[in-house]
């Protein structure tokens, strides 16, 4: 994996030790939450997020699911939500694509330090040989792609998922042309995430079939999530921009196997360092893009699986936590989540505190 120049040092406190514990694999382990915890503090947010709600402020919170110390200590649905209800990742799914990728670097399968191998971009003039998996990863590939999910006029990334790329995602953003060189210049996008999805899926070999197999054996089936789908285009390629679907609970699995640095059950699920790869800044990020996972920009050392409307996959290693909020807020409503979210968090203890 790269220790390439372009990435910086940031806040990266120590994953939480653990030695034996009850893996949920087949259930989540459940608890009350400790004496340590702010319990009114968790009682207000859900009274603002759920039970009180002003969906004119808030939006709408479907699921919110809080894992500390490995066990389920806080679960609350709104609406006609429960333990079992199916939920959009959204964009959390570029976190998942990066966990497939990973699997593969551990079974030697991909090199993400070597040119990606894009069919379209092997013409001995094009500049576009030059990008690896890894500027991929990143969203520093270079490639012109407008992230807009309101004009679609100009919006690429509509373009891709419901016009005339649907059909095939990853060759629509391959087909981009290079508008910076590589690794110079961060640009978040849903075709780059499709472009890795389609090398993973040609990796694994097999197609649609092939690749959905993978993922439930190497990855969703292997950490109990069970309920988890995802939605593939018409070229047999994984939507890996944006479309699994799971209950909160699956994703708080998730969630835990970074937590746990790839780790469950006692084995290297993904590669030693791989969820400390996904949390190392990318220099051109502005401070808060590490490998298709987002950063905490106030230096706390919370890593996160974000997408739109307001999905979050939140893992604390200095609580020892992981967060799960699903819903639909929109953009200009996300302001008023995000510190909620936040005081639900710093109602659990600092692993030192």
């Amino acid at each position: 994996m790269s220790h390439d120049p372009a990435l910086l040092p940031n806040p990266r406190p120590a994953f939480p030790k653990h030695g034996a514990a009850d893996w949920p694999t087949e259930r989540w382990p459940e608890d009350a939450p400790g004496s340590d915890v702010d319990t009114e503090a968790l009682a207000d947010v859900r009274r603002q997020l759920i039970d009180g709600a002003d969906p004119e402020r808030v939006g709408e919170t479907h699921a919110l699911a809080i894992v500390h110390r490995g066990r389920l200590v806080f679960e609350a649905y709104g609406g006609e939500n429960t333990a079992d209800t199916t939920l959009i990742s959204w964009s959390m799914a570029k976190s998942i694509t990066h966990a497939l990728v990973g699997v593969l670097v551990r079974d030697g399968k991909l090199d993400v330090d070597a040119p990606a191998p894009v069919e379209a971009w092997q013409g001995a003039d094009d500049p576009r040989r030059a990008i690896t998996t890894e500027n991929l990863l990143r969203m520093e590939s270079g490639l012109e792609f407008i992230e807009d999910y309101v004009d679609s006029d100009v919006s690429s990334v509509i373009d891709m998922l419901f016009g005339k790329g649907k059909a095939d995602v990853a060759g629509y953003a391959a087909a981009s042309p290079l508008a910076h060189e590589p690794r110079s210049y961060w640009s978040y996008s849903s075709g780059t995430s499709n472009i890795v999805a389609r090398i993973a899926g040609d990796a694994v070999g097999g197609g649609q079939e092939g690749m959905w197999a993978f993922m439930q054996r190497e990855l969703f089936h292997r950490i109990g999530m069970r309920s988890a789908t995802a939605r593939f285009d018409d070229a047999g390629t994984f939507i890996g921009s944006s479309f699994v679907f799971a209950t909160a609970r699956d994703f708080a699995r998730f969630g835990l196997l970074y937590l746990r640095e790839g780790v469950w059950e006692g084995e290297q699920l993904l590669p030693s360092g791989w969820a400390d790869q996904a949390r190392t800044l990318t220099r051109s990020s502005f401070d808060q893009y590490g490998a298709h996972w987002w950063l905490a920009r106030d230096g706390s050392g919370i890593f996160n699986a974000s997408g739109y409307n307001g999905q979050y996959i939140a893992v604390d290693p200095t609580r020892d936590l992981v967060l799960v909020r699903l819903g639909t807020t929109e953009e200009p409503k996300r302001v008023n989540v995000l510190p909620l979210l936040a005081k639900a968090v710093r109602a659990f203890p600092l692993l030192d505190g």
